[in-house]
């Protein structure tokens, strides 16, 4: 097969390990996706890492069947990192412009970025993205970019972004182990941003909720920043486990009563209807109803929203974001889910699925894999650049020297994600 232009994203969830892999072609606006694989994941819990062996084998899984597909072999891939050890912090650096006359050069502002990371953080985190937001210089606010412009103190607001060491540790053991070289970690919420986000949408102000199955996932874009971002240790197996529990049913038919038969509006259900386990598993008997199930799902839906909300709340933006929420992740399917949203977080809101992309496009057209493309996404705008400090660095950036280093050109486009 000739030498072609791949790039591959990997999510690591609580419940599945989803692998894209995309083909880069010049002439094409986007990359064309080409294999896609799923496994179920059982050695991940709330986005922890609790089976080393089980994790590995769930990732040569999930390459493998995208590997068959694409007819191509794996040796390199962005991988998400999420989960609730994920922790944020709003940080400043602050240092002198170096040349005499106060133009500001592509080193200063590295060495901002840098400043901006001289935190004190627990020894058992470790900085895994710093997010410029805006620029100061000298009495000049707000600045996007202040490349080229003359002053004497430059300062930056950015976002710390740290995770828990042993956690990174044992993930980058699973990939060593299936033999394949991590190219970047990306924080799962803001991956998914990447795919589901429209530039318009980040501008106006968006909460993107990527409920995932342990864990719920929120990212806070405003003028097309990122304001806050956060990781809630509750996601879609708790409703599952809810239903088990409301039901006296195993884990398992709960979950395929949640699938086959949830709603989180239990108004759209007649109080008459049952559902029969019988014929969900012939080891069940008896009949529950479908409106006591859904009360069931409402209930702890509402919890995860008002969690959300309270985040919201805590930044000063309930009901202040004009694009909305964008609901990702398994549980943005059920019916109802949309409608819960709107009438709990007081905005606007629609179920978010990936950008259209070429390629294998309808194996991916669901809202549980905006993550893994989003991954790919990532990955292909980075392809072609030396990234810098102001993405990835401290340890993890040490350990995957790739990541880090390079010119400030790397920085700009990465920034582009975020910024106008």
């Amino acid at each position: 097969m000739a030498s072609r232009d791949i790039v591959v994203g990997i999510d690591i969830g609580s419940t599945s390990v989803r692998t894209v892999i995309a083909q880069v072609f010049p002439e094409e606006e986007k990359p064309r996706i080409i294999g896609v694989g799923l496994s179920a994941s059982s050695g991940v819990r709330k986005g922890v890492i609790v089976d080393l062996e089980e994790t590995i084998k769930s990732i040569n899984d999930s390459v493998e069947r995208a590997e068959r597909t694409a007819g191509v072999a794996v040796n390199q891939a962005v991988v998400s990192i999420g989960g609730s050890h994920i922790t944020s912090q709003n940080s400043k650096g602050v240092i002198a412009v170096g040349k005499a006359d106060g133009e500001v050069t592509e080193s200063d502002i590295n060495r901002v970025i840098n400043a901006a990371q001289a935190i004190s953080i627990p020894a058992n985190k470790e900085i895994i993205h710093i997010i410029p937001e805006s620029y100061s210089l000298d009495d000049n606010k707000n600045i996007k970019d202040p490349l080229g412009m003359n002053g004497v103190r430059l300062e930056v607001d950015a976002i710390i972004i740290e995770g828990s060491t042993p956690f990174i540790k044992n993930l980058t053991k699973c990939f060593e182990q299936a033999r394949i070289n991590i190219s970047d970690f990306v924080l799962a919420p803001l991956a998914a941003t990447k795919a589901t986000l429209t530039k318009r949408q980040k501008e106006l102000g968006v909460v993107l909720v990527d409920i995932g199955g342990g864990t719920t996932s929120i990212a806070v874009f405003e003028e097309n920043n990122l304001v806050h971002t956060n990781i809630l240790p509750i996601g879609g197996n708790h409703i599952t486990n809810d239903i088990a529990i409301g039901l006296r049913t195993s884990i398992d038919v709960a979950e395929k009563v949640k699938l086959e038969y949830g709603n989180a509006s239990p108004r759209e259900i007649s109080k008459k209807e049952e559902i029969n386990l019988a014929e969900i598993d012939a080891n069940e008997e008896g009949m529950v109803s479908r409106y006591h199930v859904a009360e069931i799902i409402e209930a702890r839906l509402e919890e995860i929203l008002l969690l959300v909300n309270k985040e919201l709340k805590e930044i000063g933006r309930e009901k202040l974001l004009p694009a909305g929420a964008v609901i990702t992740g398994g549980t943005a399917k059920l019916p109802g889910v949309v409608d819960l949203a709107k009438n709990i977080l007081g905005l606007p809101a629609q179920t978010g699925f990936p950008m259209q992309m070429g390629g294998l496009i309808d194996k991916v057209d669901d809202p549980t894999f905006v993550t893994a493309v989003g991954l790919v996404l990532w990955g292909w705008e980075n392809m072609s650049v030396s990234k810098s400090r102001g993405i990835i660095d401290g340890k993890l950036g040490e350990r995957f020297s790739s990541s880090v280093g390079g010119s400030i050109g790397g920085l700009k486009k990465w920034l582009g994600k975020f910024l106008p």
